[in-house]
């Protein structure tokens, strides 16, 4: 264990997170979501829920500065309906790193997929919530 860094962070999440470069993106996933036949990288959080997650991660992540939304949901599939519960969650460790003045995009289902398709990892959580997933886009971390 290292101080100063959640034990939610597993040394693979770390090492992954480390070896990302500016523009790279890293998906919270669901447990609904197809992480394995999808992403490139499949980092298994099993048990663990995103928004505890996120508030481990955003210390030790800068979020993209030079685009309009660093922090993207999937949008609801036509007919169904989102839990508002789910961005309401995520956006408290958000706030409390970053203010209010990170967004959140929400895109289309396919496009998710394409984006998760070239995402530097997927983190496989155990989140049971509907449309749970969340990608982040990394920034430059300031010296």
């Amino acid at each position: 264990m290292l101080k100063g860094i959640s034990p939610l962070i597993s040394p693979e999440l770390l090492d992954v997170m480390y070896r990302m470069g500016h523009g790279d993106e890293l998906v919270l996933a669901d447990v609904h979501f197809p992480s394995e036949t999808l992403a490139q990288r499949v980092v298994r959080a099993d048990g663990l829920l995103i928004a505890p997650l996120l508030d481990a991660i955003l210390p030790l992540f800068e979020l993209d500065s030079y685009v309009d939304a660093p922090v993207m949901m999937m949008a609801a599939v036509p007919g169904d309906m989102l839990d508002p519960d789910v961005e309401r969650d995520y956006r408290k460790p958000i706030k409390a790193y970053y203010g209010d003045a990170i967004m959140i995009e929400r895109i289309e289902r396919f496009q998710f997929y394409d984006r998760v398709k070239v995402a530097f990892a997927v983190v496989a959580t155990g989140e049971t919530r509907k449309y749970g997933n969340i990608i982040l886009k990394k920034g430059v971390t300031p010296l």
